[in-house]
């Protein structure tokens, strides 16, 4: 016996998986049975107050922040060219995705509600796989920066066209690998064949799709983890001016954004873990996935006040843009607002001061990420 009287009937009236995409009252069918709700409680939830709740805005709030936030990284690391090399590149890959995922929460949110029934599939697979993607990225993006870190102070010589080279392919293969994730379901992994597979936070995906991503994602977290522990193996066993202030501080830094990832993740991952492998009526928790979600969002906030505040040089870069956004009073001395800035850099002396060494050191610079 079915879960929902006509829904295997409902499935299979809809012809072809073309025509299911663009059949509206498909997710109404997927909803009722994933969320297990009767048709009272469903036709309650069509005709609801389409309006935001305090707690929505409360989200788009945060989410506009998310957007500022990582706009003003983006827009510092572009117009410096002191910020033109390859660690603050993968800097900016992390907030670019950060911003995406700020968009997509506010377009979840507001496509959400009484609004779900109004889209068709393929617009749902659309709504939720950008956020999937903004998702992937951000943990793609944690996993190059390590990944860089790595390369960066086993090699003797880390500057160049090699290290180029490998920063495009790292940040290529990040969006590349992540729009694949993210398009799965659209593609064919989801539920719309298998009703028995749905996940009930998220009713058009199939729960192996979600076990499938939250394993894939906290592999790459345990491969994170690992390699920073190698880094402070070798920063341990290396010279004094190895274990300087620099070095800890850029251990540091990348420490806490681990730290506040897992932090700000590890709820909304363990509520998808549950829901691969619990119903909605087992498992009331489900209902509430949105609140883990939208403190997962947290993270997104967070990053740029980590890796950014803890740089001296690009502290003084926010002033500089907040100043040309008419945010902050500036002084006569203060740079034109329109033209890049030169590179007196810090940067540009560390690179050239370490380019040639002999020993696998952590950059001695005034700027720490």
């Amino acid at each position: 016996m079915t879960p929902y009287p006509n829904a295997a009937a409902a499935v299979a009236m809809r012809g072809t998986k073309y025509q299911q995409y663009c059949n509206r009252s498909v997710i109404e069918v997927y909803y009722r049975v994933a969320k297990n709700l009767s048709q009272a409680e469903l036709d309650q939830r069509k005709v609801s107050d389409a309006g935001l709740s305090s707690l929505n805005i409360v989200f788009v709030v945060i989410c506009t922040v998310i957007i500022l936030e990582n706009l003003l990284v983006l827009i510092a690391i572009f117009r410096n060219k002191k910020f033109h090399s390859a660690m603050f590149f993968f800097i900016g890959n992390l907030a670019f995705s950060d911003l995406l995922a700020g968009s997509a929460y506010i377009a979840n949110i507001l496509l959400s509600g009484p609004r779900t029934f109004q889209l068709v599939p393929v617009q749902w697979f659309i709504r939720e796989g950008t956020a999937f993607i903004a998702l992937a990225a951000s943990v793609f993006s944690l996993l190059a920066i390590a990944i860089e870190r790595y390369i960066a102070i086993t090699k003797v010589k880390v500057y160049g066209a090699n290290k180029t080279c490998r920063m495009f392919l790292l940040i290529g293969a990040c969006w590349v690998t992540s729009v694949l994730l993210g398009g799965l379901p659209i593609l064919g992994w989801n539920c719309m064949e298998t009703l028995r597979e749905c996940s009930a936070v998220l009713p058009l995906y199939s729960t192996r799709y979600i076990l499938f991503v939250v394993t894939i994602f906290s592999a790459i977290l345990l491969a994170i983890v690992i390699l920073y522990v190698r880094i402070y193996l070798i920063v341990r066993s290396s010279h004094q001016e190895a274990a300087s202030s620099p070095a800890y501080a850029l251990l540091k830094t990348v420490t806490i954004v681990l730290g506040v990832f897992i932090v700000c993740w590890l709820p909304a991952f363990c509520v998808l873990l549950l829901d691969t492998s619990c119903r909605m009526a087992s498992c009331p928790v489900l209902a509430h996935a949105d609140a883990f979600f939208g403190f997962a969002t947290l993270n997104s906030a967070l990053n740029p006040l980590i890796y950014t505040l803890r740089s001296k040089d690009m502290r003084r870069e926010f002033l500089r843009v907040l100043c040309c956004w008419g945010l902050l009073r500036c002084g006569r001395s203060a740079q034109p607002c329109l033209l890049p800035l030169k590179s007196s850099s810090s940067m540009e002396h560390c690179t050239n001061k370490h380019e040639h060494q002999s020993t696998p050191i952590m950059q001695d610079c005034t700027t720490c990420v």
